[in-house]
Parts: C-alpha cells; structure tokens; sequence
C-alpha cells in the first residue's frame, strides 16, 4: 500500500513511483505472492487536504511503473469506505457523494474499468448496525437472519441480510455513473470482539459470529454473489489478524483481531470455511442492548506518570472549569495524588466534550468504568447512557 502522505508527490511524479514500486514491490515479487497495490488508505473519507485530487493519477503512475519493471499480474486500486456514498438506502438508490462523484470517482473507475481492476471497499455492517441498532435487526447485521427479510422497492430484489445491501449499494452507485460490470473487491471486513462501555454489541460472540458466516458465505461455491450480482466471487480480507493493542480511538478500535497480541486465539474460526461446527462455546454476549447508566473515564492501571501529567494539562485547558475541583482548597484537591487528579480530569473533559467526539483514551492512559470513583464531598462528572 502506498501511504496516504506519498500519494500528492507520487501523483506529479513519475521518477518517484518507479521508485517506490521499485523499493517495495520489485525485490518481493519473485517470493511473494503480490497480486494488489493499494494507493492510500480511505483517501476520500475525511476532509479534502490536497490529496483528493492526486489519487487517480497516482494510481495511473503506480499502474505505469508497474509496467515498467515489467510486472503485469498486479492490479492497483484503493480502497474506499463505505462514506463515499451519499445515499445507501434502499440499495438500488446507491450514489456517490456529490462532492467527489464526478470529479474523482468517475475517473476512477474509469481507470479500474480499463486496467480491470477491483473498486475495493471496506464493508463493516457492525457500525451500520450499531449506529441504528433500534431499527436494524441484529441477526439480520451477522447473516443469522431466518425470518427478517428486506425487499428493494425499486428492483424487487429481496436481501436476507445487511452485508449484500451494503455491497449492492456501491453496485448501484457504479452502475449510475455508467460502470456497471466493475467487480468489487472486500479490502476489509470483520466485527470487533470487545469495545468501550458505550459501544453496543462489540463481543466475542457477535465477532466469532460475523467472521465464521462471513467466511462461510464468500467461500461457498458456486459462489452467492450478492441480489444484484448472483453467482459473482467477491475476493476478500478479514479484519484483522491481531487486536491492535496500541490503536488510538474508541475501544473496538482496538479488538477487531482473530488473535491476542501474543499469538492465542480470541476464539476458533476456520479461514477455509469447511469447519461446520466448532467445539469452544463462545462466551454468551452481555451488551447486544445499549448500556444504560452512567459512565467515568479514569487513569488506567499503570500509566506513565510524566504522560499522565502531559494529559491532565491538556484535559483542564480544553474546557470550561473543567478542573476546578482539583485546584488546592477546593473539594477534589484531596487526596493530593496525580491518579487521582488525572482521573478526575479525564472524566471531567470526557463528561463535558463527548458529545462533540471527545473520546476516553488520551493515548491510552484512560479507560471507561462503570464503578462511580467519588469520594467523599467531591463528585466526578460522569456520562449518561
């Protein structure tokens, strides 16, 4: 994958693909089954910073220099998250966001239309779900759907589960800019095995769930295809293969893997697809609903105490009076520790700017607890569920 920072000087210069593909795909190639290069990673999901615009002919560069070390298997494409489209609902309504339709998806897939590529895409129906848990059925998010159906009032197509509307959304939306036949490629799909308090649904039961039908699904032959696309393979990766324990950001962040950190398994699960039963009982899930109470965001165990000091500066200059309580004299000072302070200032911060997605993490030195750390006269501001 050539990293996002790489692609505004790859895109104006020819000199440096050739470069690139010669430092990081020509060495390997012999050994190595390399069969996609990947340009950036969901270029068109944030804000534009100059790179919107470089991507395709990035992608023309890498494709050219590829040729030029005279390597013809590989296709190269970049992998687009679902946010691309503007609407998704009912799939055949599928449509790319307006601000980047016409002046770089087009091109793009007329690009992958010419080198016949893949429009590679990262499907996670687990935040389609939880971001509309009330309205979307949970078994119908991990393919265990038996009687919840949902038929397209346009085409008439009917989908037994909320993975194949995903993937017939971008159908759609490809099909509407006059590339029908683009075959889809799954950079990345998986569910995350645990998560922060207030994130519903995130368990070992749901991921193993997810991840075995999933497999089972893209695996069956002949293949299923999706409602739009009958029979068609969808080549695909599972995300990931470990839980990525230094990951910033929310907790599932941090647990979409098959494996702990040290090699063990978070729960068995067959790649192939040809295990029909497995012998380990998954764990029953505990938080399929939504949590309801509150919640305080504190120092976690063992955290480093010179960064513990660097984030509690940052924490109390964020906000309002955010840590008024912890100046000496008033009723939070006491017990004079910095755990203490630290854990009053992470959930003081978090209580006031979760709302405007401040998170409980401050790089990692903060985690979630459900146990009020109150003491005595002085209250720690807490979040509600």
């Amino acid at each position: 994958m050539v990293p996002n920072e790489l692609i505004a000087n790859i895109s104006k210069s020819q000199y440096l693909s050739d470069q690139w593909v010669k430092t990081n795909v020509v060495p390997f190639y012999t050994e190595v089954k390399i069969r996609y290069v990947l340009v950036g990673n969901e270029i068109l999901t944030n804000p534009d910073t100059g790179t919107w615009y470089n991507l395709v002919p990035a992608m023309r560069r890498i494709k050219s220099s590829l040729k030029t070390h005279k390597i013809h298997k590989v296709k190269v494409g970049t992998p687009s998250a679902m946010n691309v489209l503007e609407s998704s609902f009912p799939p055949s309504n599928g449509t790319f966001r307006s601000d980047i339709s016409a002046p770089i998806i087009k091109p793009m897939l007329q690009f992958l239309n010419r080198t016949k590529s893949f429009f590679f895409v990262d499907v996670y129906p687990y935040f389609a779900w939880a971001d509309n848990a009330k309205d979307i059925n949970l078994d119908y998010a991990l393919f265990e759907s038996k009687n919840v159906t949902y038929t397209d009032p346009v085409t008439s197509l009917t989908y037994t589960n909320l993975f194949d509307q995903m993937m017939d959304a971008i159908v759609f939306a490809m099909k509407r800019l006059g590339y029908p036949d683009i075959r889809l490629f799954i950079a990345e799909t998986g569910w995350p095995n645990n998560g922060d308090f207030d994130q519903i649904g995130a368990n070992i039961y749901n991921a193993a769930t997810y991840n075995r039908n999933v497999v089972k699904r893209l695996t069956t032959k002949p293949a299923f295809g999706t409602p739009a696309r009958p029979g068609s393979v969808i080549p695909s990766f599972i995300f990931a293969l470990y839980n990525e324990n230094q990951k910033p950001g929310p907790g599932t962040e941090r647990h979409f893997g098959l494996l702990y950190p040290n090699g063990s398994k978070v729960y068995e699960i067959d790649l192939s697809g040809n295990t029909p039963e497995y012998t380990k009982p998954l764990p029953a899930p505990t938080n399929n609903e939504p949590y309801k109470g509150k919640i305080w965001c504190v120092a976690a165990e063992g955290a480093n105490k010179t960064a513990l000091g660097d984030a509690i500066s940052y924490a109390c200059s964020q906000g309002n009076k955010t840590c008024e309580q912890i100046q000496p004299g008033n009723k939070c000072f006491k017990p004079n520790s910095l755990v203490w302070h630290a854990s009053y200032a992470f959930s003081s911060y978090w209580a006031q700017f979760k709302k405007m997605g401040g998170s409980c993490y401050f790089n990692g030195l903060a985690t979630q607890t459900v146990s009020d750390p109150s003491f005595g006269h002085c209250k720690f501001p807490s979040v509600t569920l």
